[in-house]
């Protein structure tokens, strides 16, 4: 299944500018979380590959041979954006990521830290739900969260309904205990809606629709 885009695909390719070798670096960014994942490398016909199937798809410059993304690990990535730079010479895609990026298991590849300021611009509610779904999708030994997974919706919502009312009880006693148990209930109902695959995106479109 393609994606629907504003221009025709042998218009943009011919607007990108390929190296000798016909390849383009492309940089792909976590739809949710904005994390950076991944760069790789594209020549033409992963472009057109990508843009027909709606799944990422790169050149191997070891292997010589054109490379879907997760082929053989099931860690597709679903085309959600594609964006070229102002020398037209790298590309930027926005992707959704099932399961992990990299092969050693870590979710990003960029995961060797030299330097990391205090504070991160991420939205930590997309991270977390990002990661629940990582949980749900490759379970981990002694994971709690995979406990409310396996236990399923009735565990849940009965781990739901106990936080509420320790939330309400936070509020009546210190304001330290009121955010710890916000913080429960929220973990917990992001568990529900990764089970019931709800996303953050359509509770985000539910509260748009109620603006008045």
């Amino acid at each position: 299944m393609g994606v629907k885009i504003n221009k025709k695909v042998e218009d943009i390719i011919k607007e990108i500018k390929f190296d000798d070798r016909g390849l383009v670096p492309a940089i792909a960014q976590d739809v949710k979380t904005k994390e950076v994942l991944m760069l790789a490398y594209m020549n033409r016909e992963s472009i057109e590959k990508t843009f027909q199937e709606g799944v990422v798809y790169y050149y191997s410059r070891s292997r010589e041979k054109l490379w879907k993304k997760g082929e053989t690990s099931g860690n597709i990535q679903k085309l959600k954006g594609f964006y070229y730079d102002c020398d037209k010479d790298s590309i930027l895609l926005i992707v959704e990521q099932v399961g992990v990026a990299c092969h050693t298991g870590n979710y990003s590849c960029f995961f060797n830290k030299v330097l990391e300021t205090k504070y991160k611009n991420i939205n930590i509610i997309e991270e977390l739900y990002s990661l629940l779904e990582d949980r749900k999708n490759n379970p981990k030994e002694g994971s709690y969260t995979n406990y409310l997974f396996r236990e399923g919706i009735d565990k849940i919502l009965k781990k739901i309904g106990e936080e509420a009312s320790e939330v309400i009880i936070g509020a009546k006693n210190n304001r330290e205990e009121l955010i710890y148990e916000i913080s429960d209930l929220i973990y917990h109902t992001l568990v529900l809606m990764v089970n019931e695959n709800i996303s953050i995106k359509d509770i985000e479109e539910e509260l748009i629709s109620r603006r008045s």
